[in-house]
């Protein structure tokens, strides 16, 4: 029986020249007058074709930072370290004018606020049409016009054919967020990021976004990089999820192992604050991790989860070590904790607390 290679853990395989999109310890610091900003310190990871990598985290993680790093979106003040390679070219290595071409048309972004990303003054149709005109100057304006027409007849916008022609403050917020995805896969790309696709959206229109999302990547085979803070996004959507902390990543592996063979205790913190449904959760409160997330100018040493961390043994190793990245039982699940191992054990329950106590 032969292991999959996407499985393998990345430095088993670095760079590996099936993943459609490589990223070796990335760091990206931004200079302030309070001192240097860790926003991604030293993050890597693969995503293959025809694969949904989620990336989880709190609001300032780094996810976001390490997607626009990718893209080359971030100011020229940012200071960005190791590699980011597209079937095998360095992105970071490579001139402005070479990442023209390839931004837009082999990597995309979907953006996370639809109505900032959309010019209130054009049509949502002329904008669509501007992103493939771009890329192919000798296509006629009909087999543009066409062309945008069955963009957003495939994300689901009734009527396309009329509503080309509306502006961005005539949609619904989730028929935006969809126009932003036609946008985005107008050229076909090969690498997909979308930055919490649906927020601020009500539940049903994040599940008819999250189609759409699986619908295109039936049609293009494109990689996808979801970045989103719910982990019921995930469950739903991704192959791999990469959980991070403090611009690092805590954890990573597939959506079985983080759900069930967790192995970082921010993971679990995480899962045990998820409302459950079922008839074994009655009497159980949602748990919440104690604390806030730290400041990435001044980040804790050791663990940077360690002062919030429900099972950290102080001072040591917990606040004096920072704890490697390293692999659990199966090939390509990873966790940065020190006693990884031990909370095989443990369950999100096990966190929450029982009404009364």
């Amino acid at each position: 029986m032969t292991t999959d290679a996407r499985l393998l853990p990345p430095e088993g395989r670095a760079p590996d020249s099936s993943a459609v999109l490589s990223v070796r310890d990335l760091h990206v610091s931004f200079p302030t007058d309070d001192g240097m900003v860790k926003a991604v310190d030293g993050v890597s990871y693969d995503v293959f074709e025809n694969e949904v990598l989620g990336i989880v985290g709190e609001s300032g993680s780094g996810k976001s930072v390490s997607s626009l790093a990718i893209l080359g979106l971030l100011p020229k003040s940012a200071h960005i370290t190791g590699e980011i390679l597209y079937r095998g070219q360095d992105l970071l290595a490579m001139r402005e004018k070479e990442k023209l071409r390839l931004r837009g048309s082999r990597l995309a972004m979907v953006f996370q606020d639809a109505l900032a990303a959309l010019n209130p003054v054009f049509t949502v149709g002329s904008q669509i049409a501007e992103a493939i005109e771009i890329h192919n100057p000798d296509m006629s304006d009909k087999d543009v016009r066409q062309r945008t027409i069955d963009l957003l007849d495939l994300v689901g916008i009734p009527n396309p054919s009329a509503r080309v022609d509306s502006y961005p403050h005539e949609f619904s917020g989730g028929m935006r967020q969809r126009t932003m995805i036609a946008m985005a896969i107008s050229n076909d790309p090969d690498v997909l990021i979308a930055d919490e696709p649906t927020t601020a959206l009500d539940v049903t229109i994040q599940a008819q976004v999250l189609e759409v999302i699986e619908r295109v990547q039936d049609r293009t085979n494109s990689a996808i990089v979801l970045i989103t803070h719910d982990l019921g996004v995930v469950a739903g959507v991704a192959d791999r999820v990469m959980v991070m902390y403090a611009g690092r990543p805590a954890e990573i592996g597939t959506v079985d192992e983080i759900f069930y063979e967790t192995r970082h205790p921010y993971t679990l913190g995480l899962m045990a604050a998820l409302p459950r449904l079922d008839e074994n959760a009655d009497g159980m409160r949602l748990h919440r991790i104690k604390g806030q997330p730290p400041s990435l100018i001044f980040v804790p040493p050791g663990c940077p989860f360690h002062p919030r961390c429900e099972f950290a043994r102080l001072p040591e190793p917990c606040a004096t070590a920072i704890p490697e990245f390293r692999g659990m039982e199966r090939p390509g699940h990873k966790a940065a904790c020190h006693f990884a191992e031990e909370l095989a054990d443990k369950n999100p329950d096990d966190l929450r607390p029982v009404v009364g106590s």
